[in-house]
């Protein structure tokens, strides 16, 4: 019975054996716990920016200035937000602004690793991390603490070491590149819609361009015919001028001589027999006319 009651870390030790399959649990950052710092080369070139990093550093204290009660992390979504609206051809002007200092950074790093400072700060790194593995030998940190560790570490190491980098911005910017890729997959399909209705427009101004033409045409026909048709008229006018219409006996003018060659024609066909003398007469008029 003594056993049993007094040795309870010791059931609890068994009951863990027998559950082998058990995972550990990964362990966070204990509270009150430092991080130690990763090993900085002061000699080392400066690192490049990115061109959403210069645009950030630009627009902050600026903003800060402008909206002194906004906090800090507010003031990276609304400059995260300024980014993604910011037009493409300012936008590409941060970014060219990066990629010639990446190029300065390339340059300087290249001729920087062939010095003797570069030499002894590596050698350094490369102590650092021996005894680290000889401490992970030892069993002094639990396996999912030293990866943890080694992660961040790595990470420390990156030549990117900005604070602004953190996960909750990291994820936000996640988010932004998302709506840019929808934006971008929208605007596509706005401007494929675009060439289709500005090839439907160019089909209907060359359309409307031929039917301008046809129109020109015709009123040009139509100015001949009128010229044409006002000449017929002035030579019936002057042809038919002795020829009075029988019973009333008027004579055309340029103003009436449609209305006189319609009685004319009708007084004809109405009796032919009792007009042979007007018919013979209309005849060497118009005889006339056609020479």
């Amino acid at each position: 019975m003594e056993e049993q009651s007094g040795s309870p870390g010791a059931n609890t030790d068994n009951s863990s054996q027998r559950n082998g399959d058990e995972k550990p649990r990964r362990s966070s950052w204990t509270k009150g716990r430092r991080r130690k710092k990763p090993l900085k080369d002061s000699n080392a070139p400066k690192a490049p920016l990115t061109g959403y990093v210069r645009f950030m550093n630009e627009r902050r204290e600026q903003l800060r200035a402008e909206r002194p009660d906004v906090p800090f992390p507010e003031i990276t979504r609304m400059l995260g937000n300024e980014w993604s609206k910011l037009p493409a051809d300012e936008k590409q002007r941060y970014l060219d602004e990066a990629d010639k200092d990446k190029e300065r950074y390339m340059r300087e790093l290249e001729q920087y690793q062939k010095t003797e400072a570069y030499k002894h700060f590596s050698r350094k790194v490369q102590e650092k991390q021996k005894g680290k593995r000889h401490r992970g030998d030892a069993g002094r940190q639990a396996p999912g603490e030293s990866l943890h560790e080694k992660d961040l570490e790595t990470k420390d190491r990156s030549v990117f070491d900005i604070p602004i980098f953190t996960e909750e911005f990291l994820n936000h910017s996640k988010a932004r590149e998302a709506e840019m890729r929808q934006l971008r997959k929208t605007n596509m399909e706005y401007e494929e819609r675009n060439a289709a209705l500005q090839k439907h427009v160019e089909s209907m101004r060359s359309a409307v361009e031929r039917l301008e033409g046809d129109v020109l045409q015709e009123r040009t026909r139509n100015s001949l015919l009128l010229q044409h048709l006002e000449t017929l008229r002035s030579a019936l006018t002057h042809s038919f001028s002795t020829v009075p219409l029988p019973g009333s006996g008027e004579t055309p003018t340029l103003e009436s001589i449609d209305s006189y060659m319609k009685k004319l024609h009708s007084l004809i066909l109405s009796s032919p027999q009792d007009h042979q003398h007007l018919i013979s007469t209309v005849r060497d008029v118009v005889n006339r006319l056609d020479r």
